[in-house]
């Protein structure tokens, strides 16, 4: 059953945590250094896959799966495991995209496949009961179980008949995970799983993270980010040298939600920056849908 602040809850969590929590993570390992990750692969072009425009209304619900009637908007993100095929044909019977959300960073007890991760490679908790971050630096290694669960995961979502997928919780190297991971792992990473969706004919959002915006922006096809506004941290002119405005120059859409700010608070941002805005309720029960336009 999904347990809807599962993945909500640890997000508000890992923001508090940022910064400092690298360094924790190393020392809770009793690790000083680490050896670097290879270098990231060579981004996977998916010409076939659905490359959704700049502007693209959305709904977010992961609470439940959502019925008919819709709500008007071009592209729903639903749980990947809770939906299914007849869930996503419904969707598109409404002419709306599908969005598969999947942990990609976390293991999450409740899941179908949860036995399949071996303990080695499972953490510290990251905020919420049945729920701990993952040993990323798997993926590197030859016959990993990690790439072997997510790309099992990605099956499941092609198979299903989703249109994209939204990797959540890849930012474990900001955070206090019980392993010393490092900027250049959770690179590699995000890209190889991004490489291995594109691989499916399924396009892919960057969620989160934006820090590494930079370096991975070649890999994905559009950007999912939770309250930018509200930590002030929207764009490349208020941190510096990465931002949300990259994508939008790049042609690929931002799909921006808040919780806590009206949207006379954050609308007018989003819409000068051509963010797909909207506020939701933090549970994303669908209770609260107010998009910016």
């Amino acid at each position: 059953m999904f347990t809807p602040f599962s993945a909500i809850s640890s997000r508000l969590i890992r923001r508090l945590a940022a910064g400092a929590a690298v360094a924790l993570a190393a020392t809770a390992a009793g690790v000083t250094s680490a050896s670097a990750a290879p270098s990231a692969p060579a981004p996977v072009s998916c010409p076939g896959c659905w490359h959704p425009p700049l502007r693209t209304s959305w709904n977010w619900v992961l609470s439940s799966v959502p019925k008919a009637p819709f709500r008007t908007v071009s592209m729903y993100d639903v749980d990947g495991f809770n939906a299914t095929s007849a869930d996503v044909a419904a969707l598109h019977a409404s002419g709306i995209k599908a969005v598969c959300y999947l942990s990609a960073g976390t293991y999450e007890n409740w899941r179908p496949d949860a036995s399949q991760f071996p303990g080695s490679i499972v953490g510290s908790q990251n905020g919420w009961p049945g729920e701990k971050w993952l040993d990323i630096r798997d993926v590197q290694k030859s016959g990993s179980a990690l790439r072997r669960i997510m790309d099992t995961r990605l099956d499941m979502c092609k198979q299903k008949g989703f249109d994209m997928v939204e990797l959540d919780n890849v930012d474990g190297y900001s955070n206090s995970t019980g392993f010393p991971l490092h900027d250049d792992d959770q690179i590699y990473f995000n890209a190889t799983l991004a490489n291995d969706s594109h691989s499916r004919g399924l396009s892919v959002l960057q969620k989160n993270d934006n820090e590494q915006i930079p370096a991975l922006l070649r890999y994905f096809d559009g950007a999912l980010n939770e309250q930018c506004n509200q930590y002030k941290e929207c764009t490349t002119a208020q941190n510096g040298s990465y931002g949300l405005d990259q994508y939008v120059a790049a042609g690929k859409p931002v799909f921006q939600a808040e919780y806590k700010l009206t949207t006379s608070q954050f609308c007018s941002k989003d819409n000068a920056g051509n963010f797909n805005g909207v506020r939701f309720d933090i549970d994303l029960t669908d209770k609260t849908f107010q998009p910016c336009r």
